[in-house]
């Protein structure tokens, strides 16, 4: 499964709001898209990236479906 919580992580670190990513131009609709877990492609990853000067691994991690139920 991926989960975004790196994403929310790092805008809290970098002390970025999501009404900043919009003023960014990144859609209010994905960002509430991301909020409830959906998937994202890899374009908005690439512009999340870009938005906030950081790594793929600061916006999203893998985490194992098995080590989640335990």
């Amino acid at each position: 499964m991926i989960s975004y919580r790196p994403l929310f992580q790092t805008m809290k670190d970098k002390k970025i709001t999501s009404y900043r990513l919009q003023k960014e131009g990144f859609s209010r609709a994905t960002y509430y898209s991301i909020r409830q877990g959906n998937s994202v492609s890899t374009n908005t990853i690439n512009q999340l990236c870009k938005l906030l000067h950081c790594g793929v691994s600061d916006i999203i991690e893998y985490i194992d479906d098995e080590e989640q139920k335990e």
